[in-house]
């Protein structure tokens, strides 16, 4: 039983290292968030108008840049 268990422990040492070799994995990255405009200033509008304006986020990282909130200032 103990060679069975062993040889099972050596088969998948085996099989993990085996698939990792001359594979690049990328490194871990880190996201990197860039605003190239962070602030607006709107003019003067009427009350109860509707304003808007698209703020363009760009992720320079190299991981997923995740959102999970915002709000505004």
């Amino acid at each position: 039983m103990r060679f069975k268990a062993f040889f099972l422990f050596v088969a998948c040492l085996i099989f993990s290292t085996a698939n990792s070799f001359g594979e690049d994995t990328p490194p871990s990255g880190q996201p990197k968030i860039d605003i190239p405009e962070p602030t607006y200033k709107f003019e003067q509008v009427l009350e109860g108008a509707e304003v808007l304006h698209d703020f363009v986020i760009q992720n320079k990282g190299t991981a997923q840049l995740i959102i999970k909130k915002v709000k505004p200032g």
